[in-house]
């Protein structure tokens, strides 16, 4: 273990690791013009963006283009849960008042909508599967807390692991009920997780764990568990099961459910599965983009004067795209998507629900300016950049303001969405282990000549 007064030394990147770093850079830099040559799909996606089909699914479906006269043209963004449009099942739980994400992962692990009987034992199964094992919380959570509650799930899925009897059992009775049980206690590890870290970081801060209650849904239950006085609205749990419902799934090719794909056909178990697609979610360019979005909105309300003046926001946009502001990348993030051009369903869901928080919150003003980047940003993005194709709003533009007007501290953002994603992991996953095939393993095409082996002692030394 490393003493705390060596940590600077021992953590610090030294002049030995910055050359290996460049000796890295030049022997594994690859020549951009060799992707066309040999025409690889990098990224599994061709020049026009469009996904390599690389597998069949009846999860969901993500439609964003339409076949006019031989051609595909871009439509209205599209996205179906076992063949039934997200528009009309999320309407569905708000015209009848219900909370919809338990419903929702039961269509996704079992292909049809409960009924009322159905939907009311699976609840009860989750419930009794919302027990952590014995002083897990004290031995595990509490031991070494991360500042990153991504980390913090990944680590606790993967000690699940050590407590259960029949870990390595990939029957799908018993991987149905692993999955069950982690759909059951994400939650609880991620609220917990940050609850032990606040407390790790300043011991003045309450350490408090909250035991979910049977009676409440599961929106109800991560507010119910992370506020201390346990108390929250009516609008604020709807519109954070909404947030569940719609992140809960999004076709089979997005990164980390093709990753959860990718690492069950190994035949490995349950939990392994889980920690590899929660690492990819962890990632910026996945689960993490709503967090840079909440940040660009902070850069830019402190750098823009008027909000209402669409010149000046405009101004500042631009100076996003040519990357003279917020972090310089060069980007505005939470506009665009990899398959949606016109419009992300999930976004025009949310988008009324985030006015009626805002107005609840007292953040009209705040709402009004995401509106107007909403509006702004394609035109903008259009008269700077050559694209492809379209571009919107997607789902992360919104969701990280909803969960900062919900009190949802930023590291909890990412770990939402996996709260909800769990249940199309665990429907991927099934689906996997159902239709058990060959191991996925794509090829890639070596460009690195052949050449001889050289002796240690004709070897030259090079700087």
């Amino acid at each position: 273990m490393v003493k705390k007064q060596d940590e600077d030394e021992f953590f610090a990147v030294t002049p030995e690791i910055e050359n290996l770093t460049q000796l890295c850079v030049q022997r594994s830099t690859i020549d951009p013009s060799l992707y066309t040559e040999y025409d690889v799909k990098r990224g599994l996606r061709d020049l026009n963006g469009e996904g390599v089909l690389c597998g069949l699914s009846e999860i969901s479906e993500v439609r964003a283009k339409k076949e006019i006269g031989g051609k595909k043209v871009p439509i209205p963004g599209e996205l179906y849960y076992r063949g039934i449009n997200i528009n009309d099942l999320t309407r569905g739980f708000l015209k009848e008042k219900r909370f919809g994400f338990e419903e929702t992962a039961y269509l996704l692990l079992f292909g049809d909508l409960p009924s009322a009987v159905q939907l009311e034992e699976f609840r009860g199964l989750m419930n009794k599967y919302r027990t952590l094992p014995t002083n897990f919380v004290r031995d595990i959570i509490m031991k070494a807390p991360s500042h990153d509650m991504m980390n913090t799930l990944a680590r606790s899925v993967l000690t699940l692991y050590a407590y259960d009897e029949k870990a390595n059992d990939t029957s799908l009775e018993n991987t149905l009920r692993q999955c069950i049980e982690m759909i059951a206690l994400f939650p609880q590890l991620a609220v917990y997780g940050y609850q032990a870290y606040v407390h790790d970081t300043d011991p003045s801060e309450p350490f408090f764990i909250h035991t979910p209650r049977s009676d409440l849904s599961t929106a109800e239950n991560i507010l119910y568990m992370l506020r201390i006085d346990n108390k929250y609205t009516e609008l604020e749990a709807r519109i954070l099961d909404l947030a569940l419902v719609l992140h809960a799934e999004h076709g089979g090719g997005n990164n980390s459910t093709f990753t959860t794909h990718v690492v069950a056909s190994s035949g490995t178990d349950s939990y392994s599965v889980i920690a590899a697609a929660l690492s990819s979610l962890k990632g910026p360019k996945h689960g993490g983009a709503n967090i840079k979005v909440m940040q660009m909105f902070l850069d830019m309300t402190q750098n823009v004067k008027d909000w209402q003046d669409e010149e000046e926001v405009a101004d500042y946009l631009r100076k996003l795209l040519h990357g003279q502001a917020f972090d310089h990348k060069g980007l505005i993030y939470g506009m665009g998507h990899a398959v949606y051009s016109i419009s992300d369903p999930r976004a025009v869901i949310f988008r009324a629900f985030v006015k009626s928080l805002s107005e609840e919150k007292g953040k009209q003003k705040e709402f009004g300016l995401y509106s107007m980047v909403e509006q702004l940003a394609p035109k903008i993005i259009g008269q700077e950049r050559r694209t492809y194709k379209g571009v919107s709003a997607n789902i992360d533009f919104y969701s990280g303001f909803v969960y900062h007007m919900l009190g949802l501290p930023v590291e909890l953002f990412t770990p939402v969405f996996a709260m909800a994603r769990i249940a199309g992991w665990s429907a991927h996953l099934l689906e996997e282990r159902i239709n058990t095939g060959k191991i996925i393993r794509p090829a890639y095409k070596s460009v690195m000549p052949h050449r001889p082996y050289v002796p240690m002692n004709a070897r030259e030394e090079k700087n």
